[in-house]
């Protein structure tokens, strides 16, 4: 006979919510695209404060390489399938959680199935998924899903947040049909105006665009995940406020800084522009599409 009882299990959630809220976070449902680093983290995050369903997409396998910062990466699950992994974490967690899985991520064919009966979207993809992030959070413009990004930036974390009828993320980001290298530029600056971790970078050479690669921290992706989660326990049981885009909020535990940005315009702000055509100066001669 199972031991689990939602009620105990997170019963400690209590002070910090009501009984009644605690039963509003066990019916919401979450999408989450991308089980690495900041996926698995905010899967299992979500599933300890009680979040009941979930839709879990990733394609990729977990690997060594993965082992600094993915919380679903350990010896026990090398090459196994990232989407069950994660799935097994929230389901030790919870037992009784509903979880859909999209093995093969997220694509034009199965992302009205993905965004379908969701509460909130928190975009966890790859840093080069271009095409990927640009659908996902499109559709959820158009169906009016609330969607977060949380972006780990050396040790500390940088949140946007797309709620429906205020700006979105084609409006603060401005894509549209850019090349990729540009469009890469853009997120960077978009995702972090304040720029606090990158005064410390030891290692410039580790950021390489050509070979979509960059250092990461599990300390960043840890703050993402308590970012992320309490934006998301906010819009569940609509009580404290949360920052819409163009606000955002830029943590950096390094530096024991905490900024609140506002950039009217997103990446039509004349600091934005600025910094975009550096950056596309600056990586030009190295930045292969793929």
């Amino acid at each position: 006979m199972s031991r689990f009882s939602y009620d105990q299990a997170f019963s400690r959630n209590i002070g910090w919510v009501t009984p009644q809220e605690q039963a509003i976070l066990r019916g919401k449902r979450v999408a989450i695209a991308g089980g690495g680093g900041v996926g698995g983290i905010h899967a299992t995050t979500l599933a300890r404060l009680g979040v009941g369903k979930f839709h879990l997409a990733d394609f990729d396998t977990f690997d060594v390489v993965n082992f600094n910062r993915q919380v679903g990466a350990n010896m026990s699950t090398l090459d196994q399938p990232k989407v069950e992994v994660i799935a097994r974490m929230v389901r030790d967690i919870n037992p009784e959680a509903d979880i859909e899985m999209f093995p093969d991520g997220v694509n034009a064919d199965n992302l009205p199935r993905f965004l379908s009966g969701v509460d909130l979207y928190l975009d966890s993809l790859d840093f080069f998924a271009f095409d990927a992030r640009q659908r996902t959070f499109a559709a959820c413009a158009e169906r009016g899903i609330p969607s977060t990004t949380a972006a780990p930036l050396g040790m500390g974390a940088a949140t946007l947040s797309f709620l429906p009828g205020q700006m979105n993320f084609e409006d603060y980001f401005q894509w549209g049909e850019r090349p990729e290298l540009e469009k890469a530029v853009r997120f960077m600056v978009g995702l972090a105006p304040a720029g606090l971790h990158r005064g410390y970078l030891v290692v410039p050479s580790a950021i390489n665009l050509a070979e979509r690669r960059g250092p990461s921290t599990i300390m960043a992706i840890n703050l993402c995940a308590g970012m992320a989660a309490t934006t998301a326990l906010k819009l569940f049981i609509g009580r404290g406020k949360v920052l819409a885009a163009p606000h955002g909020l830029h943590f950096d535990a390094y530096l024991n800084k905490l900024v609140h940005t506002w950039r009217p315009g997103g990446n039509q702000h004349p600091l934005h522009r600025l910094a975009i055509s550096m950056g596309v100066k600056m990586y030009s001669k190295t930045f292969k599409p793929s």
